[in-house]
């Protein structure tokens, strides 16, 4: 069981709102949200309410000011992420609805590219575990979470203009 506890200013001043699982929008709760504590699990915050925009992954931790880590400038939502034991699954397609290259990971891969020859990755289907996809190589710029499910088209789930490049998988203790 996860639970963060976001703080309205930064360095965990002003009001407060402990949640222990999804909060598709956190402005229900607080007029803004610029500090958390992470104190068990692991969780994808997200700039935009309904877990949409920017994605940023938080574990167990401290994090009294976005701005100084190069994240977005308040929270509008969270997703808790569960605990996964067991093996780690995903396929990755070149191009949208699963064509194009196919390539199967069961790791991480720093670079889609250098190990595949792959230029692109515009949708995916994870079997098992939890990932998260980076645009650049070598789990660089911005991400998003994927939980197991089928992806036919990263460009309608809004990243038209963004290519994935490395896949890491989550394997803290969430």
């Amino acid at each position: 069981m996860g639970k963060i506890t976001f703080y309205e200013d930064r360095n965990f001043g002003g009001r407060s709102y402990e949640c222990m699982s999804d909060c598709p929008e956190l402005n229900s709760y607080l007029s803004r949200c610029n500090s958390c504590r992470v104190d068990s699990g692991c969780f994808m915050v997200y700039d935009r309410s309904n877990y949409t925009g920017n994605q940023f992954y938080l574990r167990r931790g401290e994090y009294s000011d976005y701005s100084r880590m190069g994240m977005f400038e308040s929270i509008r939502s969270c997703r808790m992420i569960p605990m996964h034991r067991g093996s780690f699954r995903m396929r990755i397609y070149e191009r949208e609805n699963f064509g194009g290259q196919m390539t199967e990971l069961m790791d991480d891969c720093d670079s889609i590219m250098d190990r595949y020859r792959m230029s692109d990755c515009q949708s995916c289907n994870v079997m098992d575990g939890h990932w998260l996809m980076y645009e650049q190589p070598h789990f660089r710029g911005r991400m998003m979470y994927m939980r197991p499910g089928e992806y036919r088209s990263f460009r309608e789930m809004g990243y038209s203009n963004t290519r994935f490049m490395s896949m890491r998988r989550i394997m803290d203790q969430c």
